[in-house]
């Protein structure tokens, strides 16, 4: 718009300046026309008339003024032509400016992608170490695992080799203790055959035999109230194998205390015939001695006695392999059957302070070699363990009388 406003003024300024020597022309046609007249015929001058002089001076002023107008008018065109054109130079400048702003500004953006897509790069580069890094240390984890792995496997190799081995060496030793046992079997029998021939011909007297009834009846008697508070401590102890997580043990007294309690019921059952059992008119023909102190005792004494130690050995053989089936500590003291010692007591026969100690001394045995999986003390044969007879012999030690 300021372009085209200057283009008008300035065809105005022109189209008056040519307008006014035409009409200062055509203001005079007279003077044209009389020239030639004049040359044609000369005529003698005439005095200028006032007036006329003074509408000449009048007309030139005027044009002097329209004149002077028009140089003012021109010098303001060019003043204004000069204005517009600093403006156009300084708005060139302002778009030069913000057009070097701008490039700056789009070499800064250029610039912080390009450090972005550095910074991304490098980020990428030391995500794949990293990745690298994590799967050289997995490969050389599962490398390790394979190696543990392998020579696990070669251990338990070795460990199976061992242990057939030694199933083989106890094999070997069960068929001798076998043979041992029942050689030592065969000559107990024997002994017993020749001490039943002479207890025949030996008898207890009457008075003897009801005081060994009457020592019986009280032991028997004892003996259940005995069993009925074993039940309590059979709960508490099953509660503290619970919390121990001792599963294999847990299972193992379970079984024990219901063995217990069928063993129970039936002497609750039981109506014992003492004038038929030989053991009331019976002689002693053994002693044997316990905490500094000898005690005598018959063959159905001694029989029973027996009896303590191989139950004992059995249950402690069970009790051994439940603790360390549990990955427990051995501590054979702290069984509920070692405690408890009564398993296969019936009250009868000895007191009930024998029986426990015998079967504390062949599940003290059992236990060892139930924890450590040998047969040092014992034998396994036909479904069940047994004390070897040697073993017997010596934690019995039992002197004839005879």
């Amino acid at each position: 718009m300021k372009k085209l406003g200057a283009v008008v003024t300035t065809f105005l300024f022109l189209f008056l300046g040519f307008s006014v020597p035409l009409y200062s022309q055509q203001e005079h046609p007279d003077d044209k026309e009389s020239k030639p007249e004049k040359t044609a015929r000369p005529e003698p001058h005439p005095q200028p008339h006032p007036q006329q002089e003074r509408q000449k001076e009048q007309v030139q002023q005027q044009q002097e003024e329209r004149q002077q107008q028009e140089r003012q008018k021109q010098q303001e065109h060019a003043q204004q032509q000069q204005q517009e054109q600093r403006q156009k130079e300084q708005m060139q400048q302002q778009q030069r400016a913000q057009e070097q702003q701008r490039r700056k500004e789009q070499i800064q953006q250029q610039q912080h992608a390009q450090q972005e897509h550095a910074q991304q790069q490098q980020e990428q580069r030391q995500k794949e170490q990293m990745q690298q890094q994590r799967a050289q240390e997995q490969q050389r984890q599962k490398e390790q695992i394979q190696q543990h792995a392998q020579q696990e496997r070669a251990q338990q190799q070795r460990q199976q080799q061992e242990r057939q081995r030694e199933q083989a060496q106890q094999q070997q030793m069960q068929n001798q203790q076998q043979q041992e046992r029942q050689r030592q079997l065969n000559q107990q029998q024997g002994h017993q055959a020749q001490q039943q021939a002479h207890l025949n011909q030996q008898r207890l007297s009457q008075q003897r035999q009801q005081e060994l009834i009457r020592q019986q009846q009280q032991r028997v008697e004892q003996y259940r109230q005995h069993l009925d508070q074993q039940e309590r401590i059979a709960q508490q102890r099953t509660a503290a194998l619970q919390q121990q997580r001792r599963m294999a043990q847990y299972r193992f007294q379970q079984e024990y205390y219901e063995r217990e309690r069928e063993q129970e019921e039936r002497l609750r059952r039981e109506h014992h015939d003492y004038d038929h059992d030989p053991y009331f008119y019976t002689a002693p023909i053994y002693r044997y001695n316990r905490g500094g102190s000898y005690y005598e005792i018959n063959q159905y004494g001694a029989d029973l006695l027996r009896e303590a130690v191989n139950n004992g050995y059995r249950e402690g053989f069970r009790a051994g392999a439940a603790d360390r089936e549990d990955h427990w500590r051995p501590d054979y003291e702290d069984c509920f059957a070692y405690q408890d010692a009564n398993f296969g007591y019936s009250g009868y026969y000895v007191d009930q302070a024998d029986y426990n100690y015998y079967f504390r001394q062949g599940f003290q045995r059992g236990y060892e070699d139930g924890y450590y999986n040998r047969y040092q003390y014992g034998v396994y044969s036909n479904g069940s363990y047994s004390v070897l007879g040697n073993v017997l012999s010596l934690i019995l030690n039992l002197q004839s009388l005879r």
